[in-house]
């Protein structure tokens, strides 16, 4: 969640910047109103784009020296995060409320559409309300006072502008913004992007006048007088809306073509460097001998080791419901499939790894996603993780193998004859990959447990576990075997 909020907010200041630096004050409406639309999806979906930048390196072989890392261990400890259930439940709250607001002031416009007199104008509908009001739209309603239009009081102008807004369909616009102004209360750049928005839909409306009448004296001097009338609708578009210089300076602008699409043209470096600097990902992938390419080697054999079976899938009332193929499957019974070594089977080397791979897989296969050993535990969101109940598990730069020869290269053995024994330590691998709080719960003495603790300090980031697409911690146990030379 964090990831995709400053991300998006990122997107959508930058966009908004841009808008305000090259766009708002040229004369191209449509092409602007396009744009803060695109501005605002295009933030809303950023967060969720990855772009994979494949990275060559070459990984020499190291050896560690007179200790042994044996494979990692994870342990669970549970804890509650009370801060982090009420932020949420005031974020619920608020939410709640706004949404509340919203829905009820569209109930009271279509109230008022439902309890006043109604009366067909060309393509949209005016609705006469008796209180003293200047005209304003909703959808393909304008709202209009009574008297006023009995009277016929009402300019021509002021109708060509209603119009407008009512033909270009500018309700839209601020409904989907206030849906995201409901939902992302707390970050206000939305506030301004709304801003922005009616202050194009008066531009449009106000281009259309003037394109109608050819009078813009008249039609400036028009709505000085009806500026102030009256307060502004909280869904409708409104005719007095921001009637400040902008607009009226923006009546007599010209933007000659030329410079239109060279604006325009300058927008796309912005979008492309917004998508590479927030999407970009850059996924290692080690060269050199043919050991270090056997592990590609295998992974490929894995994508495919499957692909001639049916899984026959098992409900929670451990009856096959439905029988998929591999790529159906989802990602919790996928983590159900049966491990291809048996639990007495040792770990094997690549090349015993490959054979069996290239054996392929049984033709069907039983998998049952709601046994208690595969199912993924939900937790809070500063809970540690089991590795077993995560389907992205932690991950070293460079792969596990990169982080035994780490610890290796940096562990410093005490200057004992004959020591010999093991340490246990363990480190929490944060949700943006740091190490922390490294423990040490037993060594064999002459300071071997401190210097443990050091060399994971000095530990670069790791690429963090995550359940659901969203990274949590993990409490990791490295026991190192010291064997330490003869004297």
């Amino acid at each position: 969640m964090t990831d995709f909020l400053i991300k998006s907010t990122l997107s959508l200041v930058v966009l908004l910047g841009v808008y305000h630096l090259l766009l708002e004050k040229e004369k191209m409406h449509h092409f602007n109103r396009f744009y803060l639309l695109f501005a605002l999806v295009f933030s809303m979906v950023i967060p969720f784009i990855t772009i994979e930048v494949v990275q060559e390196i070459a990984q020499p072989t190291v050896t560690p020296g007179n200790i042994q890392i044996l494979p990692v261990t994870a342990v669970v400890v549970e804890e509650t995060n009370y801060f982090g259930i009420a932020l949420w439940g005031l974020y619920g709250l608020v939410t709640l409320v706004l949404g509340f607001r919203f829905l009820r002031n569209v109930v009271q416009i279509s109230k008022k559409m439902k309890s006043n007199t109604p009366i067909a104008y060309q393509n949209a509908q005016l609705i006469l309300v008796p209180e003293k009001t200047l005209p304003h739209t909703f959808l393909n309603t304008i709202f209009i006072n009574e008297m006023e239009y009995n009277n016929r009081e009402v300019e021509a102008e002021l109708y060509t502008h209603e119009l407008t807004h009512v033909t270009q369909k500018h309700t839209l616009d601020i409904l989907f913004i206030e849906v995201l102004k409901t939902v992302f209360w707390f970050n206000p750049v939305f506030i301004f992007y709304k801003k922005a928005i009616q202050l194009n839909h008066e531009f449009l409306a106000d281009e259309k006048v003037v394109h109608s009448y050819n009078n813009v004296p008249f039609y400036q001097s028009l709505l000085l007088s009806k500026a102030n009338a009256n307060p502004t609708f909280y869904l409708a578009s409104n005719l007095n809306y921001l009637i400040t210089k902008k607009r009226l300076l923006m009546m007599t602008k010209t933007t000659s073509k030329r410079k239109a699409i060279a604006k325009q043209a300058l927008l796309l470096p912005a979008v492309t460097a917004l998508l590479f600097s927030l999407c970009t990902k850059v996924v290692a992938q080690q060269i050199g001998t043919q050991q270090n390419a056997q592990p590609n080697k295998v992974g490929s054999l894995f994508t495919t080791y499957y692909n001639k079976t049916t899984f026959k899938v098992k409900d929670e009332k451990g009856k096959i419901a439905a029988e998929k193929k591999y790529n159906d499957l989802t990602p919790t019974e996928k983590r159900a499939i049966p491990s291809i070594l048996s639990k007495e089977e040792k770990l094997p080397t690549n090349e015993e790894l490959l054979t069996k791979l290239s054996k392929g897989a049984p033709e069907t296969m039983e998998i049952d996603p709601f046994s208690l050993e595969n199912k993924i535990v939900k937790k809070g969101e500063n809970d540690l993780y089991n590795t077993s109940e995560i389907l992205e598990k932690p991950d070293f730069p460079g792969g596990m193998n990169s982080f035994y020869k780490f610890v290796g290269n940096n562990y410093k053995t005490p200057e004992q004859p004959n020591l010999k024994g093991k340490i246990y330590i363990t480190f929490i691998i944060e949700k943006d990959g740091s190490i922390s709080e490294v423990k040490n719960l037993r060594d064999i003495g002459f300071g071997t447990g401190d210097e443990a603790i050091r060399v994971m300090n000095l530990c670069p980031k790791w690429i963090p576990g995550k359940v659901d697409g969203v990274p949590v911690r993990v409490l990791y146990s490295l026991p190192i075997t010291i064997q330490s030379a003869k004297s």
